[in-house]
């Protein structure tokens, strides 16, 4: 097996052990993190009726602003992003849901620039 198939595989199996850990309610949802290498997604889904309540990425509008979207600073930015519309939805109680990624560099920041601007995990 080459190593990009075996560095896929070991994704996949995180992601899955992960995965059977963790489920969003609707009191608590779920905050799903997704990243390429050009962008990073954040999502709050409800998996009870497995709705998106709220998302952000480097992609929509308001990042417009960052001049590279795959890096640690981009990954802030869509933590707070994340952050505020979950508030103004009044949901201040999430789990984290590092979707099988390593908790370093971007996943990790922002996760931490999303407990910085008002969510708790």
């Amino acid at each position: 097996m080459s190593p990009l198939a075996q560095k896929k595989v070991a994704h996949l199996k995180r992601k899955t052990r992960v995965r059977k850990k963790i489920r969003g309610t609707t009191d608590r949802p779920r905050l799903n993190v997704y990243k390429s290498a050009r962008h990073i997604y954040a999502q709050i889904i409800d998996d009870v009726t497995g709705v998106t309540l709220v998302s952000a990425s480097t992609v929509q509008d308001e990042s417009d602003a960052l001049k590279y979207t795959g890096n640690v600073e981009a990954a802030k930015c869509v933590g707070a992003m994340v952050a505020k519309k979950a508030l103004e939805k009044n949901i201040t109680s999430v789990v984290f849901d590092r979707n099988g990624f390593l908790y370093h560099g971007r996943v990790k920041a922002l996760a931490d620039s999303a407990r910085e601007n008002g969510l708790s995990f």
